[in-house]
């Protein structure tokens, strides 16, 4: 009698390799050695949400209108105070019935959207390095990607409207992110979304804008929003947070906001697989957006001081890195004399190893992003010189 095997579907097949696999695994072993690491892998904040936010949840959460299930677009005041934070931030005006969705975390949806739209036979233009998520969802869709190195933003246009122009199918979505993870990499003007706009209506082809850290953003920088374009909701959405500028990455809450034909197909897929997010969880998310603006700069000037540490520290121990205007991280690039040519998987297994640091490889973002490291903005100042001398003692060691 032949063994039972369980056998998986072709759509877990066709995923990539988990590259953060190995060192979560280290990662794992050594904490249970009671071992302390410095943990600057994840963006995962551990700043306290807003007090007045907490204070909301714990009043909502004693309704027991709220215990029910909930709506799948999301309540209606949920929406509409996502349009008025739109039409406030960033001059946009947007219907909260048509084209506004709540989405269990902007990762929930930006995956969703793309099941409801790619299928077998299409294909999606991503930028390399790019955030895993915007790979992964295509591939679990049953679509395929094709790269275009990120480089500058004049480049990277002309790339894809070079892909466009000799695929065949062509590209049915391109898929767009800044402040960028990881690379932080940022544009500064609407010009840059003005030209997607106009290649979008070129080709017909569907733009998705994940805008995680539109609101993480210092020294005077103002990221501006793809919606912000002259036609942006003729051809594509954007996605945003409530994890980062508010400190709620666990409550997961997201957005996705523009084209309505786009929203509704998401809601459709969405309506067969949830019941939407905890209505308490949403009440406290409308007091974010209402009263924590100043919570935000705050946040926003502790993000600037750490990343000021971070910059200078590696740069003293003979890193490329340029201090970044957005988004929580740092990328720099490492000397090939400190890391002895091994690829950045492996040096960040042997930082993780012998320096007590984890941070991400920056392989594990695509080919472009060998030999970088991505390094987390979480932890505190104190943490974050420790986590340097950590670095700079394994690799002068030798």
């Amino acid at each position: 009698m032949e063994e039972f095997k369980i056998e998986t579907s072709q759509r877990i097949k066709r995923l990539p390799p988990y590259l953060f696999g190995r060192i979560n695994a280290l990662k794992l072993a050594k904490r249970q050695q009671q071992i302390d690491i410095i943990d600057l892998g994840m963006g995962n904040p551990l700043d306290s949400t807003p007090q007045v936010v907490i204070d909301k949840l714990c009043q909502a959460v004693q309704d027991p209108r709220n215990h029910r299930y909930s709506a799948s677009r999301g309540i209606f005041n949920l929406r509409r105070e996502a349009a008025l934070k739109y039409a406030r931030k960033w001059d946009v005006e947007l219907d909260p019935e048509a084209e506004v969705l709540a989405c269990v975390g902007s990762k929930e949806g930006f995956s969703h959207m793309c099941l409801s739209m790619l299928g077998p036979g299409d294909t999606a233009i991503v930028a390399d390095p790019a955030f895993p998520i915007h790979i992964y969802a295509v591939a679990l869709a049953g679509a395929n990607t094709v790269s275009v190195p990120l480089g500058n933003t004049d480049d990277s246009l002309k790339d894809i409207i070079q892909v466009c122009e000799k695929l065949y199918p062509r590209p049915k979505m391109m898929i767009l992110n800044f402040p960028h993870n990881p690379t932080a990499m940022t544009i500064d003007d609407i010009g840059y979304f003005e030209t997607v706009v106009d290649i979008a209506r070129r080709f017909n082809i569907a733009v998705i804008h994940d805008f995680a850290y539109g609101e993480t953003c210092f020294d005077g920088y103002k990221a501006p929003s793809f919606l912000s374009a002259k036609g942006a909701k003729d051809v594509g959405v954007e996605f945003t947070t409530m994890s980062k500028a508010y400190n709620m990455a666990g409550w997961r809450v997201g957005f996705a906001a523009g084209n309505k034909d786009m929203i509704e197909s998401l809601a459709t897929i969405k309506g067969y697989y949830d019941y939407g997010i905890f209505q308490a969880i949403q009440i406290a998310s409308i007091i974010a957006m209402r009263q924590c603006d100043n919570d935000t700069i705050e946040q926003n000037k502790k993000y600037q001081l750490r990343r000021d540490v971070v910059c200078d520290g590696l740069s003293k121990i003979g890193w490329e890195v340029e201090k970044p205007r957005g988004s929580m991280f740092v990328w720099a690039r490492v000397p090939e004399e400190q890391s002895k040519g091994k690829g950045s998987i492996d040096f960040a297994m042997d930082l993780l190893e012998y320096a007590n640091v984890s941070i991400a490889p920056g392989r594990a973002f695509g080919e472009n992003g060998e030999n970088y490291m991505r390094v987390a903005l979480v932890e505190n100042e104190n943490r974050l010189r420790q986590a340097i001398r950590n670095i700079k003692k394994f690799v002068q060691k030798g």
